[in-house]
């Protein structure tokens, strides 16, 4: 089975289990997904591997090519029997119930686009998850790796570029898929900007002049052309930047601060709404600035600010 394992939708189509109706399905299933629903790359490709898993699993299990006429008729003991192999594996509840995501995002699009229903999938119960509170940085600890970061690059240009990338999450609340799909001239000259988030929202961000220069110091020193139309941050190649890049630069400076696994690209933006909230900001005004569409989302950051208050006051009344 792990040789089986997709990292994309070209190797997903390319598995020696997939039928021809169900690679046809799942190229209509993707181009349905960038143009109407517009997803970000890093869902796509999570979609990808996620029912890659699920269709090279299958085919294993049934022992025979999987075509759309079996997916529409696999039965709740099918979709059983795969995410229990997943959590054999060793997989967490939050990764299972994501999985399980995937596939019924993937069997809805069977549904309403081909006319294939399947309701067990709908039968199947999501893995319960734990209810998580956010884990943001300090604001010291956020400072410390806005320093640090760019000391651990091994090359100047790459320093300002990572530097610039996390000035966008830190600075204006940006998802790392968001900001890595800016193109040049996507930055305006004034002091907010048009943000496309999940689903094709858009929302308006402001600028700080810290992150604008930092994004100013590094289109400086790029040794590549960033064009408009062309990727904004790119890798070494010239090529769109990889969020795993970033996700290693983190790493490096989680390593470096002794900070917690919890410090990933995304606690930054956890941190900008926490840090904004505790400054007295307002929710609704958090939720618009995040791009969530619903605002218990960002209610949760209530919890956060509660939970870090209470530290303190444990903190300063802790008997000897």
């Amino acid at each position: 089975m792990q040789s089986l394992q997709p990292a994309s939708f070209e190797d997903l189509c390319g598995l020696p289990l997939v039928g021809q109706t169900t690679v046809q399905s799942l190229q209509k299933w993707r181009r349905y997904l960038e143009t109407e629903r517009r997803v970000a790359r890093n869902t796509l490709d999570a979609y990808g591997r996620d029912v890659g898993l699920f269709i090279a699993f299958i085919g294993d299990y049934r022992g025979e090519i999987v075509e759309t006429s079996m997916l529409a008729g696999l039965q709740i003991r099918d979709f059983r029997a795969f995410l229990a192999a997943r959590r054999a594996d060793g997989l967490s509840s939050q990764s299972a119930a994501r999985l399980l995501s995937s596939i019924r995002n993937y069997y809805r699009y069977l549904a309403r686009v081909e006319g294939l229903e399947n309701d067990a999938i709908e039968a199947v119960q999501s893995p319960k998850i734990p209810h998580r509170v956010p884990r943001p940085l300090t604001e010291e600890a956020a400072k410390s790796v806005m320093e640090t970061l760019p000391e651990l690059a091994d090359e100047d240009w790459v320093a300002a570029r990572d530097l610039a990338v996390i000035s966008l999450l830190y600075g204006c609340g940006l998802r790392i898929g968001e900001a890595l799909a800016l193109n040049g001239g996507d930055i305006p000259p004034g002091d907010t900007m048009h943000i496309t988030g999940k689903r094709g929202r858009e929302r308006i961000v402001p600028i700080l002049p810290a992150v604008r220069s930092a994004i100013e110091t590094y289109e400086a020193a790029c040794p590549f052309a960033l064009t408009a139309g062309k990727p904004l941050f790119v890798g070494k190649r010239g090529g769109r930047l990889n969020p795993r890049m970033i996700q290693a630069a983190m790493q490096k400076v989680r390593d470096a601060l002794g900070l917690a696994e919890s410090a990933t690209p995304h606690a930054l933006r956890h941190s900008f709404a926490t840090h904004l909230l505790s400054r007295g900001g307002d929710l609704r005004t958090i939720q618009e600035l995040l791009g969530h569409a619903d605002l218990k989302a960002t209610q949760i950051y209530t919890e956060v600010d509660s939970a870090r208050l209470r530290d303190v006051y444990d903190q300063a009344f802790k008997r000897g």
